[in-house]
């Protein structure tokens, strides 16, 4: 059965935890040696750009990178047709979409594995890079610990709130009013096993916290909301005193782009307790161990 990876929750949690282990090798075995990935992108990218054309590259594979404007998804062709064409070419597909629905009209057609790059609902990978920093920091165990998202309650907070479910990391959740995670996601991570709590203030969610996370207030296709969204979120930026509230030693994510001076201020991104960096390059192991997993786990 062809296996797609919309969220990260269409893994078990024993995949997501062999996924985890794969993304560690530094020298991975090359299942993808002779084969092609095709690799979709919609929408900018420099992260999920670059780690994705490495890990397909480090599997020995060889991954074509293709711009939105150069299929015209669903105005030059359908998403299905685009995506039963490439499968005739390709051993995988990776699609960085303005819309989620357009990732799930993919899978249905599909023969070869769909992997989620980015949606205005998910962002599996970088949930899973998320895991890969903080259990790298934690001494190679993620259960048991606390964690804070403090912002938005995006696509990357969701993603990451069903990835903490599944390995056993408690996730406090403050956000503004309207912008916290939607009921299908907090269902699934009682469904899960998962332990998440919405509480009022930043300084409630920090009380605690091992790592503190945050994503940018306004994200690409919100700009016309830029304004409403700045002032909504004017209480919920990590400064220095927010972070003095988390437990000792707490550390500090984000997914990258960073405004600094709104969701975060420099003294913390750049900062002692920052990771984003090693965050960031875990990008590239998330990718090289989804992909080791569909072609060798």
């Amino acid at each position: 059965m062809t296996r797609h990876i919309l969220d990260v929750d269409d893994l078990a949690p024993a995949e997501l935890a062999r996924v985890l282990d794969l993304a560690r090798d530094e020298n991975p075995p090359r299942v993808l040696a002779g084969r092609g990935v095709a690799l979709l992108f919609q929408k900018p990218s420099a992260r999920t750009r670059n780690s994705s054309e490495m890990a397909v590259f480090q599997l020995g594979g060889h991954p074509v990178t293709i711009r939105g404007d150069e299929v015209g998804i669903d105005s030059r062709e359908s998403a299905e047709d685009v995506v039963r064409t490439l499968a005739q070419y390709h051993a995988a597909i990776g699609a960085r979409v303005l819309d989620h629905g357009v990732l799930e009209r993919m899978v249905a057609v599909s023969s070869v594995p769909v992997v989620n790059l980015l949606s205005d609902r998910s962002h599996p990978l970088q949930a899973i890079a998320d895991l890969i920093t903080l259990r790298a920091h934690w001494g190679g165990h993620l259960e048991g610990h606390r964690v804070a998202w403090v912002g938005d309650g995006n696509n990357v907070a969701r993603s990451f709130a069903l990835a903490c479910a599944m390995t056993g990391v408690e996730v406090a959740l403050a956000t503004p009013p309207g912008h916290g995670l939607d009921e299908v996601t907090l269902d699934a991570v009682v469904a899960l096993g998962g332990t998440l709590s919405e509480v009022p203030s930043p300084t409630d969610a920090v009380a605690g916290a091992e790592a503190v996370c945050t994503d940018v207030w306004v994200s690409m296709g919100q700009e016309a909301e830029s304004l409403e969204r700045r002032d909504a979120f004017a209480a919920y930026q990590v400064d220095a005193p927010l972070m003095a509230r988390a437990a000792p030693g707490a550390v500090f994510l984000h997914c990258l782009p960073a405004h600094r001076g709104e969701e975060v201020t420099a003294e913390v991104i750049d900062g002692p307790a920052s990771l984003v960096w090693p965050q960031a390059g875990n990008r590239l192991r998330a990718m090289r161990g989804v992909l080791s997993w569909m072609f060798w786990a």
